[in-house]
């Protein structure tokens, strides 16, 4: 801290506090170690003897411990936020002591604030390291989820001997994809005669889950009973249809273009995430505002890394 900013703090705490007994209060509920202040004869010293004893102890040991650099960064902070100067202006002469108390304090912002600047670029730069790095923790540990849940998925496709089961090994896959992104899946659930394969947020929005692995693509009449689902659903619900096989042209068509409230994923697109290529969070994203735009429920993965 500049020798300037150390003497307009001074300043500052001289002209706020008139009396030394709201000095010592201010003091005593600022400083981290209050003991401190046991050293000075409140009595018989001023205060400004007071007060230049009390920083100059600070600023001497600022550069070798960090408390009382920390210390008198604190001081400067509290003394700097003082906006109310009622308590002077009820003095003899209260104008004039309050006009010279807004000075001090401005004049203590004005000479430390490219050190507190400073400091805030540097707490930031902090932030982003410590953010980079758990972003490369977290994406260490997300390859090595994806990479397990990768190897079950192929064992699926390389096994078509019990269709059914394979069906629900897909939902348990999807379950652990959805929640490797921390996409808060619910398993599956019936409702008043409808299976609802699974459900999800993202982006405060709810989206339920239809998951078919079958033969041939997912046909007009599949999609249209998932609709009426997504359609009796509650508002701000979406619905995500994901099929391993694809889609018909024609299913896709007659759902694209008519405020659809579904976007649809293959397998493709599964395997993509499960790769790495892409992750679920941005492809969600993408396809979201894809139909968004253009009203086409469904974009390819090839489209999306071209």
């Amino acid at each position: 801290m500049s020798p300037a900013a150390i003497n307009a703090l001074k300043e500052a705490l001289i002209h706020v506090y008139w009396y030394k007994k709201d000095l010592g209060s201010f003091l005593h509920n600022t400083l981290a170690d209050p003991r401190l202040l046991s050293q000075f004869d409140w009595v018989h010293e001023t205060k400004r003897d007071i007060v230049t004893r009390l920083v100059e102890h600070y600023a001497r040991k600022q550069k070798d411990s960090k408390t009382c650099q920390d210390g008198l960064l604190n001081l400067m902070q509290e003394v700097m936020k003082t906006n109310d100067f009622s308590h002077l202006r009820r003095l003899e002469d209260g104008d004039v002591k309050e006009k010279a108390a807004r000075e001090a304090v401005q004049a203590l912002r004005n000479q430390a604030k490219d050190h507190f600047d400073l400091l805030e670029e540097q707490r930031q730069a902090e932030a982003k390291r410590k953010s980079y790095v758990e972003k490369i923790e977290r994406a260490v540990g997300v390859s090595g989820e994806l990479e397990q849940i990768k190897r079950r998925y192929i064992e699926m496709i390389n096994d078509d001997t019990n269709p059914q089961k394979r069906g629900f090994l897909l939902q348990d896959v999807l379950r652990k994809v959805f929640a490797l992104f921390d996409l808060d899946p619910k398993a599956s659930f019936r409702i008043e005669g409808e299976q609802i394969d699974g459900a999800f947020t993202f982006e405060n929005i709810d989206y339920i889950v239809e998951a078919k692995w079958q033969k041939s693509p997912v046909d007009t009449a599949e999609l249209d009973a998932f609709d009426g689902k997504v359609s009796r659903r509650v508002e701000n619900t979406l619905g995500l249809y994901i099929s391993i096989s694809g889609f018909s042209e024609a299913a896709v068509k007659k759902h694209s273009h008519t405020r659809s409230l579904m976007i649809l994923m293959d397998g493709s697109d599964l395997m993509a995430v499960l790769e790495a290529r892409i992750i679920l969070p941005d492809l969600l994203l993408r396809k979201r505002r894809h139909a968004a735009l253009t009203g086409e429920i469904f974009l390819k993965i090839s489209d999306i890394l071209r």
